[in-house]
Order: structure tokens, then sequence, then C-alpha cells
């Protein structure tokens, strides 16, 4: 299983021990979440979230503290592409008790790092609807670059949203 550590939290991959935490740090957080993502917070749900993660191309991180184990947020690399364009779409929710305390910070730049320097990929991608702020906030504050404005780009609790396109380059330093 992969483990990196930071300096207050480490990334791993999720594993079947981590349901019950998992899923009532998520129903405490749907207030955060909506409307811009719908976490798992069902055993069905969980189980689908698992089985996406088998996948090649997609990986699943938690983001724990170190001193109690405390999930802080999940970060996901989907659509992980190899060949000529070696890049990943992120997408990453953090856990309402835990928001605004910069766990997602350290959590994400763990994720880049890995996606960088142990994958091999070249790109990784955040797309944003415009109106979710803190979401900006947070890509602007790891490195990544406004890249230009999507309409109806993703189906969301069943509308097409307008987002944002983020990126990050491997060669561009993270913040």
């Amino acid at each position: 299983m992969l483990s990196l550590q930071g300096f207050r939290t480490r990334i791993q991959a999720p594993e079947a021990a981590d349901e019950e935490a998992f899923l009532n740090a998520m129903r405490d957080s749907v207030g955060l979440h909506h409307p811009w993502v719908s976490a798992p917070r069902n055993h069905a749900g969980w189980q689908r979230y698992l089985k996406r993660l088998e996948r090649d191309n997609e990986a699943g991180f938690l983001i724990k503290r170190i001193h109690d184990n405390v999930i802080c947020g999940v970060i996901n690399l989907n659509i992980i592409t190899y060949e000529a364009l070696c890049s990943a779409y992120i997408s990453y929710f953090a856990v309402a008790a835990q928001a605004e305390k910069g766990y997602m910070k350290e959590g994400m730049l763990q994720v880049i790092q890995h996606a960088f320097a142990d994958l091999g990929l070249h790109r990784l991608e955040a797309n944003i609807q415009p109106d979710n702020l803190a979401s900006i906030a947070l890509v602007q504050s790891t490195g990544f670059k406004y890249e230009g404005y999507s309409p109806r780009l993703l189906k969301i609790n069943g509308k097409w949203c307008d987002h944002e396109r983020w990126a990050i380059l491997a060669d561009e330093e993270p913040g």
C-alpha cells in the first residue's frame, strides 16, 4: 500500500479498514461538498469508489493526520494517461471538520510530487466550478495556473456545469 508522509499529514491509498471513518467524515461534510461534489456516503458508494481505484488509470489517496490517523481529505488522480499526453485529472474534497487548516494543501503537494516523480506524469489538470472559491484558492496555492473556461464541461448532480481549467506541469515549481 502506498503511503507518503509530509510534515503533518500522509497520503495513502484507501483500504477496507478506512470505510467507517471515511463514510462518517463524508456524511458530516455534505454541507461543505454541496453543490460541487457527491462523495460516497454509504457502503455501496464506498465499494464503487474502491472498485474504481482498481483500474490502471485511476489512483486515490486519503489525507490523514500523522499524529491521530484522522482523515482530513481525499485526492484522486482520474483518467491517468501515458504515451504522448502523460497526464491526469485531479479531483479532491476536504473533510468539513478538518477544512481550512492547511491539510489539503499539504496533501495536494504530496500527490503532485508523487504524480510527477513516481508516476512519471507531465501534467495535472483540475476542473473547478467558477464559484468554488476555496477550491480555486487551493490549486493557486499549490502552483496550478489558470488555463481557460469550459462551458458545460462536467455533469455534477445531474446538471451540466461550467468549469475553469487549472493545470500544473512537472517542470513547474509547486507552491
